[in-house]
């Protein structure tokens, strides 16, 4: 199987071919050029060869990446009739960090963070606290010992760290945790149409109103 990943969650932009268990990816610092760097940089990976499917990071993470990846996905998808599987960027997170026991947390500005607690168990991932978007003070510990907190959460709302055992805040999704997440799934026949493949944004709202930034403390 060989299957393009795409993800665009945030600040970074990360694509990625997976060719039998083999990944080729590029990755750069985006900014807000994501709409312009992506595809391209899945262009030169390909490099005309054809792909089975597409994955791409579902979402919680910035709205606008999102679309991007999600747009990206179908496009590639329904010029050529393949299947497409979204994949939630805060597991791609856990997986890049490399641990068992994650408390991924992602920056989702407005005072508020996406963050779930994650488990691996026998090779896949398990919610022991789900996805959510909260006020920081609102993160709760999960329970037992020895979890890793990631993303850079921890890094803009340094009381969560209080939560987790250790911190690397530096870690983020990238397209090639996301590809080694969406391999078995994919060839499980996870996969779906096209037209069916939508982000999860968790909040719906994208910025404080003007009036909500004029009582702001």
């Amino acid at each position: 199987m060989r299957f393009a990943a795409i993800e665009t969650s945030t600040e970074w932009c990360s694509v990625a071919v997976w060719a039998d268990g083999e990944i080729a990816a590029l990755e750069r610092r985006a900014g807000n050029r994501h709409s312009e760097l992506a595809l391209p940089m899945l262009q030169a990976l390909l490099n005309g060869s054809s792909i089975d499917a597409v994955a791409f990071g579902a979402g919680p993470g910035a709205f606008t990446g999102l679309r991007i990846a999600c747009g990206l996905a179908q496009g590639l998808a329904l010029a050529r009739n393949l299947p497409v599987l979204g994949v939630s960027t805060l597991q791609a997170l856990a997986q890049e960090s490399g641990a068992a026991r994650v408390v991924a947390c992602i920056d989702a500005r407005m005072r508020e963070v996406y963050y779930a607690a994650l488990e691996k168990r026998a090779g896949r991932w398990h919610e022991v606290i789900a996805p959510q978007c909260v006020p920081p003070q609102s993160v709760a510990r999960p329970p037992g010992d020895g979890w890793l907190g990631a993303g850079n959460g921890f890094e803009v709302y340094a009381e969560l760290k209080s939560r987790v055992s250790s911190v690397r805040s530096e870690v983020h999704p990238t397209a090639v945790a996301l590809a080694q997440l969406a391999a078995p799934r994919l060839a499980a026949g996870e996969g779906v149409d096209a037209a069916l493949a939508v982000p999860v944004y968790l909040r719906d709202k994208v910025a404080f109103t003007k009036e909500e930034l004029e009582r702001r403390p």
